[in-house]
């Protein structure tokens, strides 16, 4: 364990661990996003733009439902990464353990307010007709798959933080080949149609659930969860109350996030069915380069985290400066392959020949977005490995205030003045960001 330290002078840094946490990291999101692409994808051989702009809102839906509740992975990611070089393997028990309580207790609202949450949700994201019919279709099954995902965002947190990519990279491979293949053997062999993609998700949500737990639950570290789980108090309120502190500010900022998200998929809808569908093929590859350049999110929480645990401040600042050079460079060879490669790949997916003519309209923005967001998903990580989850929210806010002014201001634009504002958004949200952190420095670190 690090003894703590108020180092300020230069610090030789391991950037070679930015490597080793980054890319196992960038494999396993990009396998990640193969959940909503390889859905767009099947659907896609139906030559249904109806379908296709259902699987859409249903997985913006899902995301409003169960990638708000991100906040579970990362700030227990962040937590775990402070408490080993501070504690150590106890403490890191401890965290897992509170994730998991939030994570069932969670899981259990979802399904209570079920009658509730789907059709407001489905009215939300503006559905209608053909498209609703097809979107209720995937919900009402892939919902219950809420106690795995909220579970299993616990579980991978608490890998991340250990620095256990390897083992997060072979789990998220396995359960997204798992989800991709149940698809075509569902929609393409069986004809369940729409269905067949809402139960190809639901059961490789549960398979990936039991495979994590296997691997974890063992061992010392269940012999840890037993003994944190036998001490008194430790799911009390005041042992709590930091995780839920954090946590809370981590939920508001995702959804904040998730429902600017959700505005365009809701703005696509006004604009017809093949419009939804190709903005949704579009939004399928920003998930694609979000997820991918994540992998640097990821570096900077374990690592910033660690750094920010044992008070060395020269090392975090040292860490924010590589990462954000090394995360600009993977961002240019994105933005370069789009540049490439993105009227075939936009085709590919297109359920009709109007969609795709759609979509390639908007491939520009598909080379601009990479180099737009890559510093605030940095940022995103720095701050939740400092815990510095109020400052994050706050950022987020300041953020998607411009990016609502942005969208009645380029409104005449069109489909054109949609992409542009979200592309000022992620451009915003990273400039408060770097604009709080000096500050956030001398606090954190006095």
């Amino acid at each position: 364990m690090n003894t703590p330290s108020t180092n300020t002078t230069p610090s030789t840094i391991d950037t070679s661990a930015i490597w080793a946490i980054a890319l196992p990291a960038m494999v396993t999101n990009v396998a990640t996003a193969l959940i909503g692409m390889g859905d767009m994808w099947i659907v896609g051989r139906l030559e249904d733009a109806a379908a296709q702009g259902a699987v859409d809102v249903g997985a913006r839906l899902f995301a409003v439902l169960f990638t708000v509740m991100n906040f579970l992975k990362t700030g227990t990611t962040g937590m775990v990464a402070q408490a080993g070089t501070r504690e150590g393997a106890n403490a890191q028990a401890s965290v897992l353990l509170r994730g998991l309580a939030v994570g069932l207790a969670i899981a259990a609202l979802l399904l209570a307010f079920k009658p509730l949450i789907l059709p407001f949700a489905l009215d939300a994201l503006g559905a209608e007709g053909e498209v609703l019919v097809a979107a209720r279709t995937y919900a009402e099954i892939r919902y219950w798959s809420a106690p795995a995902v909220m579970v299993n965002l616990a579980l991978i947190g608490f890998m991340v933080g250990r620095r256990q990519m390897k083992a997060v990279l072979l789990f998220e491979v396995g359960y997204n080949l798992l989800n991709v293949g149940l698809g075509l053997w569902f929609v393409l062999a069986l004809d369940l149609g729409i269905a067949g993609v809402g139960w190809s998700s639901l059961i490789a949500e549960y398979a990936k659930l039991a495979a994590v737990g296997l691997f974890l639950l063992r061992g010392d570290l269940l012999r840890a969860l037993a003994g944190q789980l036998r001490t008194k108090g430790n799911l009390g309120w005041q042992a709590l109350a930091p995780f839920l502190s954090v946590n809370r500010d981590l939920f508001l900022r995702t959804l904040v996030l998730v429902v600017a998200l959700a505005s365009l998929t809701r703005l696509s809808a006004e604009r017809g069915a093949v419009v939804l569908a190709a903005n949704g093929i579009i939004y399928q590859m920003f998930i694609f380069t979000a997820l991918l350049l994540d992998g640097f999110e990821n570096a900077a929480q374990v690592l910033n985290g660690e750094c920010f645990g044992a008070k060395d401040r020269a090392g975090f600042t040292a860490y924010v400066r590589a990462t954000i050079w090394r995360g600009f460079a993977a961002a240019a060879v994105v933005a370069g392959a789009f540049a490439l490669f993105a009227d075939p790949v936009l085709a590919s997916f297109a359920a009709t020949h109007g969609v795709a003519e759609a979509a390639q309209a908007s491939a520009i923005w598909l080379v601009v977005i990479p180099f737009a967001g890559v510093a605030g998903f940095i940022f995103d990580g720095v701050f939740v490995g400092a815990s510095w989850t109020r400052a994050l929210l706050l950022s987020m806010l300041g953020s998607a205030f411009a990016f609502a002014l942005s969208l009645w201001l380029t409104w005449p634009m069109g489909n054109a003045g949609l992409w542009l504002s979200f592309t000022l958004f992620l451009v915003i949200r990273a400039l408060l960001q770097l604009a709080i952190m000096p500050r956030l420095l001398q606090r954190g670190f006095a």
